[in-house]
Parts: C-alpha cells; sequence; structure tokens
C-alpha cells in the first residue's frame, strides 16, 4: 500500500512532547487513572479488580457495547464494533470502497479520511468548507453536483475539526437526504459528537437517521481519554459489521482488556465527564474570541459552532506557517498552520480543550507585544 505521509501526526511527533505549551491540540483535558477509579460504579470496580489479561471479543466487551449503544435510538449492542478510532477508519474503508469508486469528502478532514480512499484507488471530490460572515458554511448545492454515477461514499466530520463547524438539523437532514437518494453510504466521524456549544444544536447520530450510514465516535476527544484508543463504529448494516470483523483480524484482532474496562467506568459516568469539558471549552471559548477579537488586525475570528478546536485566519501580511516557526522557536508554543490539513489559506488550529489554554494565550500576547516593531502592520 502506497499512503502519502500523515502532515497532522509527523507534526505532532515533533513538537508534542518537546515543547512548553500546545495551542492547537484537538482534544479535552486528559483524565488520571485515579480521576476515573474514583468516580467508577461497584459493577465496573468489580470487573476492574477480578479481570484477567487474557484476549478479548473481537466485537468488544459485550458489556461495553451495552452501554455504547445507550447514545442510539436505532443502535442496538449488535450493530456496534469496537476499534481504536484510525483503525476504525482504516477497516470500514478498505471494506467498502474499491479501486475507481468515487467519494466525496468535506475539506479540510482529518487525513487518513482521503488518503485511505486515495491510496485504494478512489478518484475523491473535495467539498470544501468556506468562510461566510464570520462563520465557515458548506454549500449544499456542491455537494449535490458532486455526485456521480461512481459516487460510493460520502465522509463528513459534525461538530467539524478544525473549523468547529456544526451545520443546523435542516441543512443535515439535507446531507441525509442526498446520500440516502443516491444511495450511498455516509462514514460520519462524530469523533466531537457532545461537546456543542449551544442548547439544541445537538445533531443526531447519523447511524440512527440512514440505514446505510456509518458512525465513528469514540472516548479520545469528547471523554478525554486519547490514552485508553478506545472507538466505535455503529451501523444498521449487518454485512458491513461482519466485514469489519474479518478484517479486524488482521489489525488488533481484539482491544485491551483494561481499556475495555475502563471505558465501562467512563461511559457510566459520562454527565459528569461531559459537563466538565463542556464548562472548560465554554471558559476557553470566551477566551479566544476575546483575544482574537481585540486583536483584530493579526485576525479574523471565525466562531465555531460545536467540539473542542476553532480555526482562525491570521491576516494574509504574515505568512502563518513561518509565524508558527518562529513562536514555536522563541516560546515553545506548539500551533498547527492550515497547510498541515492541505487547507489553502492563511489559517491556524486553535485547540480549547486543555486547562492551560488562557496561560497559553498570555504567552502569546507577550510575543505579539514584544515584537509588534517587526511586523508591517500598525496598530495591531
Amino acid at each position: 500500500m502506497k499512503i502519502n505521509k500523515f502532515k497532522l501526526e509527523r507534526y505532532f511527533a515533533i513538537y508534542e512532547f518537546s515543547t512548553k505549551y500546545l495551542l492547537s491540540p484537538s482534544d479535552c483535558e486528559s483524565l488520571t487513572m485515579q480521576e476515573l477509579i474514583d468516580n467508577a460504579d461497584e459493577d465496573s470496580l468489580r470487573m476492574w479488580h477480578n479481570l484477567k489479561l487474557g484476549y478479548t471479543e473481537s466485537m468488544g466487551h459485550p458489556v461495553l457495547r451495552e452501554e455504547i449503544a445507550r447514545f442510539y435510538n436505532n443502535i442496538e449492542a449488535d450493530n456496534v464494533i469496537t476499534a481504536v478510532p484510525e483503525e476504525a477508519i482504516f477497516i470500514t474503508m478498505h471494506a467498502l470502497l474499491e479501486e475507481n469508486d468515487h467519494v466525496v469528502i468535506i475539506d479540510p478532514v482529518y487525513q487518513s479520511l482521503k488518503e485511505i480512499p486515495a491510496s485504494i484507488g478512489c478518484s475523491i471530490t473535495h467539498w470544501r468548507m468556506e468562510e461566510k460572515d464570520g462563520h465557515w458554511h458548506l454549500d449544499i448545492d456542491l455537494l449535490e453536483e458532486s455526485i456521480t454515477p461512481e459516487t460510493k461514499m460520502l465522509i463528513i466530520n459534525f461538530p467539524h475539526n478544525p473549523t468547529g463547524y456544526l451545520p443546523a438539523l435542516e441543512k443535515f437532514n439535507k446531507i441525509i437526504g442526498i446520500a440516502r437518494k443516491h444511495n450511498i453510504y455516509i462514514f460520519s466521524d462524530e469523533m466531537y459528537w457532545l461537546l456543542e456549544h449551544g442548547k439544541d444544536m445537538r445533531l443526531p447520530p447519523a447511524a440512527d437517521c440512514y440505514e446505510k450510514a456509518i458512525s465513528l465516535f469514540g472516548l479520545s476527544k469528547t471523554f478525554s481519554l486519547p490514552g485508553l484508543r478506545v472507538g466505535w463504529i455503529a451501523t444498521q448494516e449487518d454485512e458491513l459489521l461482519d466485514r469489519l470483523s474479518s478484517l479486524k483480524d488482521y489489525t488488533t484482532i481484539c482491544g485491551s482488556a483494561p481499556a475495555e474496562i475502563l471505558a465501562i467506568m467512563a461511559l457510566r459516568q459520562k454527565e459528569a465527564i461531559l459537563e466538565a469539558n463542556k464548562e472548560r471549552i465554554r471558559d476557553n471559548l470566551e477566551a479566544a474570541r476575546e483575544f482574537f477579537t481585540n486583536y483584530g488586525r493579526l485576525f479574523t475570528w471565525l466562531e465555531p459552532g460545536g467540539g473542542s478546536t476553532a480555526f482562525i485566519r491570521l491576516n494574509p501580511e504574515i505568512d502563518v506557517v513561518e509565524l508558527c516557526k518562529k513562536i514555536v522557536e522563541e516560546k515553545s508554543i506548539m500551533i498547527v498552520p492550515g497547510e498541515i490539513f492541505d487547507y489553502e489559506g492563511n489559517y491556524f488550529r486553535v485547540g480549547l480543550g486543555r486547562n492551560n489554554f488562557k496561560t497559553i494565550l498570555h504567552e502569546l500576547e507577550a510575543f505579539f507585544l514584544q515584537e509588534q516593531a517587526k511586523f508591517s502592520m500598525k496598530n495591531f
């Protein structure tokens, strides 16, 4: 298999553990093992203390899959297979796509969602996110125009990484309707689901709405547990689940026994975990909005609707790649420029889910105040 270098992951490999500050992480502040266990219910604690470190069921622990199914209305435990989130993307694409299939993909997007179809030999149309009136926007007409007789799959991601875009329910239903009309699969990356910024903004999982939809969710982002490496695919298609199980035999075979029990603990305390993360994001979002608006000569603030990231435009007089390089070298602050997502324009990602976000903004402000004489603009 020939596949391009994963630019985002290689970028994080360089800076994630060597810099003092990360302005651009996509996850929320990680829970400690002790926090998770201290708040666990008696049943999951019993499973934890009696755990044998043997092989686990390929589809996932039955209790874990039952807990997962509670998120959905039309999905039962038998409609779920657990996997590492990246693994879930890999095996699903290989289960459904073939050479010369056509795929429509939201753009920008997490790189594996486009690189794996490309490596299979699919042709790709990018459904590009556009900046409009201080927000991000998707044109439904462009989606309809992109569908061809060879189109096999539409790949979407809401809340969207990196922009934080979240369509209204009416627009989401139109997307589902287009896929149903043309009888194509939807692969819906929902890793930032449940982190909507406003009341009544939450979208239903695509797998609940459409019989040919595949919903990806997991514990890395919304649940602050990326180290568990627990995710899952939910779908109404029984045949697809059988194919995913067969492909998983060639990847991890089964999940980690300790990670599965810890995942059960997390899902049983989901209300507390979600509220803590949403409160942190709300607080950081307010600080980000104020900071980037105050420095309006440097930045264009683009309001996100959900998730734990925002995608901000830097004034075109300053090259974003060079600025990110300078900041990481001089202030040890890692910032991800938009070109890492293969997205044209002077954009960069901001992560809203970490405890030290305001401290990083303070450090960033000190940098700009120190460097302002070197910029070509005035009174920023």
